[in-house]
C-alpha cells in the first residue's frame, strides 16, 4: 500500500563563516524562516523544520501553506529522498514523481531528445518505457526541430517546458508538487493545466505546497501550515481560511 510517514522530523542547515551576531540580527528582522541555534565556533545552525509528523494513506490530497521560507519545500524534498533528516524518520512507500526541481538532470550541452531521456531515466523510467514515450513527450512540449539543438540554445521557458513534459509523462502512486510552473505562453499553460491535473488523478497520495489557495481548494482534501519550520496538525480542506486566520 503506497504511504507517507513521517515522524519527528528535524531538518537543520549549517551557515559558516558567518557572525553570530550579525546573523541574528539579519533574521530577526525577517517574517520568516528557521531557528537560528548556536553550534561549533563560526558555524551557526537554521532550523528549516523542528519535530514536523505527518501520516498519508491513498486518497490524501494534502497542500501545505505558509510563508516563503517557512520549511515547505524542505519537507518536500525530505519527502522525495533528497535531503538526510538530522531527527526523525520518513518513511515512503510507492513510486514518486516531483516537480521540485526543473533543473535536475539537464545537459545544456545535450539535445532536447538526449534531455527527455537523461530525465526519464533519472526519474526512474526505464529505457525502454522512454522509447515508447518520447514521441508523445516532443509533441507535448511544441519544441519542434529545436529538440534536435543543444539545451544551451533554449530559453528558460523552453527547458521549462522539457523538463515539464518529462516528468508528467509518469504514472506515480506519489505526486509532490512545489508551486505552479508558469512556463509558456497562454495555450501552452491551458495543456500544462490539464495534463497537471490528470497527473494528479492519477495519483494516490499528493502533497502540493502553494501559495495560490485556489488550486489548493481545487486539489486537496486535507491541509497543513508550516510556519518558521513549525507544522500544524492536519486539517480537513474546509478549515483551510480557518488555519489561514490563526
Amino acid at each position: 500500500m503506497s504511504l507517507v510517514a513521517v515522524s519527528n522530523l528535524t531538518v537543520r542547515f549549517p551557515v559558516y563563516g558567518v557572525d553570530s551576531r550579525s546573523l541574528k540580527k539579519h533574521i530577526a528582522r525577517a517574517a520568516v524562516g528557521g531557528r537560528i541555534d548556536r553550534g561549533h565556533v563560526g558555524v551557526q545552525n537554521v532550523t528549516a523544520l523542528n519535530d514536523v509528523s505527518l501520516f498519508l494513506r491513498p486518497g490524501d490530497r494534502l497542500g501545505l501553506v505558509g510563508p516563503n521560507g517557512a520549511g515547505k519545500t524542505t519537507l518536500l524534498r525530505c519527502i522525495a529522498g533528497a535531503y538526510e533528516p538530522d531527527a526523525g524518520r520518513v518513511e515512503v512507500h510507492g513510486k514518486i514523481a516531483s516537480l521540485l526541481d526543473m533543473s535536475l538532470g539537464i545537459d545544456p550541452s545535450a539535445t532536447g531528445y538526449d534531455n527527455i531521456r537523461l530525465r526519464g531515466l533519472i526519474g526512474g523510467t526505464s529505457p525502454s518505457e522512454m522509447a515508447r514515450k518520447i514521441d508523445e513527450i516532443a509533441e507535448f512540449t511544441g519544441l519542434g526541430p529545436y529538440l534536435d539543438l543543444p539545451l544551451k540554445t533554449y530559453s528558460a521557458g523552453m527547458q521549462t517546458r522539457l523538463a515539464f513534459a518529462v516528468t508528467t509523462s509518469v504514472d506515480a502512486e506519489i505526486l509532490l508538487l512545489d508551486e505552479w510552473l508558469a512556463a509558456g505562453d497562454a495555450d501552452f499553460q491551458d495543456k500544462a493545466h490539464e495534463r497537471l491535473v490528470s497527473l494528479v488523478e492519477r495519483s494516490r497520495i499528493l502533497v502540493f505546497a502553494s501559495h495560490n489557495l485556489e488550486m489548493i481548494r481545487s486539489y486537496c482534501n486535507k491541509i497543513m501550515r508550516i510556519e518558521a519550520g513549525q507544522a500544524s496538525p492536519i486539517f480537513d480542506i474546509s478549515r483551510l481560511d480557518e488555519l489561514l486566520a490563526a
